[in-house]
């Protein structure tokens, strides 16, 4: 299954047979062409935002729009210098991270409609077939059809609509895709589909690295994750040949005597059994908070799983973020949205980061959660799990429930509620199983 960033749909639409090369070529040509001779003047922003915050943001403005939503919390918006700098700033007052992309014009927004007429007649003189491969659509971020791919229009709403990356990696996740491979000069990409799934993604390439080793490496990767490799075609003037393993088994133990590890120790962030003690960052007022952890340092996280999955618990993202903001002095969490689950590997550590922004104006800090596994520690790539807000202390406080139980709220039977939990997939060992009591009051329930 192909798919493709903006442009990059084109050279997608050319492997899956919908475009001759001359074609594909003539293509991408025409649209830099026209591209080039619009007025400069229009920039592009990737915000740290959702999708409806920035449409909201943008309000009625004709001379801007979201030009991608590459992730749940990362979109572009694009278009006059004016209306995106003045959204740009908006975000940056809530502590929100903002970057000012280098384009020569403002892509994917109003400023290419004069281009489109012109466009039109270049697309319409291209023949088109019916793809070989199959195409999830980054306009859409559907699976294409063939009367999409082959239709002049679709690819003349191509240089104005956003590209829903987001939307057309979710399509392949939800289609069982497990394994990304991104043909492109570096891992954008990837860092990208790597903050909103677990699938495995592999870069073909990384910038100012040697080329043939980054494609030797990628493939290595592709084989050790149960892909088939020609290796005969990456090798056509080497005889090679199968030989046979050693028979002895290989002994997966270790007999190293482990090192002090201050993140295991209880002496990190007020003594947190998960956080180390935080270090200031570099030209801000920001805090970066390290842990590392595994089924080995902390067996007990073993007991939350579903089915054969150890995963970090969502309460233990919660406790994390408490813990930072004790040490900054933001005992509120106002906000926490949970994006991916963290897995914990049965071998190998898990490194975490916590980082917690500098304070807003009203002394709010923006904080995210990522982490990256032990063995991929020399890709650089790290999967954002949590993300949220820390209030100031003193905002916030106070007794939520005047009554404990709710008065009126009438007692739920747990008998079994652990045993049907687990008949769901859902395991909760006894450190888990934390549950004594439950009411429910019309749609709310109320828990011990």
């Amino acid at each position: 299954v192909l798919a493709g960033h903006s442009i990059g749909e084109i050279a997608a639409a050319h492997v899956a047979g919908v475009l001759s090369l001359a074609d594909a070529c003539a293509l991408v040509a025409a649209r830099g062409r026209l591209m080039q001779a619009l007025p400069e003047g229009g920039v592009m922003a990737a915000l740290q935002a959702t999708e409806a915050e920035a449409l909201t943001l943008l309000g009625d403005a004709q001379d801007a729009a979201v030009a991608a939503v590459n992730g749940p919390r990362a979109v572009v918006v694009s278009g006059a210098k004016a209306t995106v700098t003045a959204i740009v700033e908006k975000l940056r007052e809530q502590g929100r991270k903002t970057s000012l992309l280098k384009v020569s014009h403002a892509f994917h927004s109003p400023l290419m409609e004069p281009m489109l007429e012109d466009f039109r007649a270049v697309v319409a003189g291209l023949s088109f077939a019916e793809p070989r491969i199959p195409i999830v659509s980054t306009v859409t971020g559907l699976a294409a059809t063939a009367e999409e791919l082959t239709s002049v229009e679709y690819w003349v709403e191509h240089v104005r609509r956003p590209v829903r990356f987001a939307d057309a990696i979710t399509t392949l996740t939800t289609d069982g895709i497990t394994t990304f491979l991104e043909i492109g000069p570096d891992a954008v990409l990837t860092a990208m589909a790597t903050d909103h799934t677990i699938a495995t993604c592999v870069p073909l390439q990384r910038r100012n690295r040697p080329e043939e080793s980054e494609a030797l490496t990628a493939l290595a990767h592709l084989w050790t994750h149960g892909h088939p490799i020609d290796w005969q075609t990456l090798h056509p003037a080497t005889s090679t040949s199968q030989v046979d393993l050693p028979t002895y088994p290989f002994q997966r133990r270790r007999y190293w005597i482990d090192g002090y590890s201050p993140f295991g120790a209880a002496s990190g962030a007020g003594g947190h059994p998960l956080l180390g003690k935080p270090v200031s960052l570099a030209g801000s007022d920001g805090l970066l908070f390290s842990g590392r952890f595994s089924l080995r340092t902390h067996p007990w996280l073993a007991d939350h799983a579903i089915g054969d999955t150890v995963l970090f618990p969502g309460t233990g993202f919660v406790d994390l973020a408490v813990a930072a903001g004790d040490q900054v002095g933001c005992a509120v969490l106002s906000d926490l949205t949970l994006e991916a689950p963290l897995v914990l590997p049965e071998q190998g550590d898990v490194h975490v980061q916590l980082v917690v922004e500098a304070p807003d104006a009203s002394g709010d800090r923006a904080f995210s959660i990522h982490s990256r596994s032990e063995d991929t520690l020399g890709d650089g790539v790290w999967v954002r799990h949590a993300s949220g807000v820390l209030g100031a202390a003193g905002r916030g406080e106070g007794s939520v429930l005047g009554t404990w139980p709710p008065a009126g709220a009438e007692p739920v039977s747990l008998d079994g509620v652990y045993e049907r939990y687990a008949e769901g997939g859902l395991v909760y060992g006894p450190v888990f199983q934390g549950l004594r009591a439950a009411w429910r009051s019309g749609d709310e329930v109320f828990a011990e």
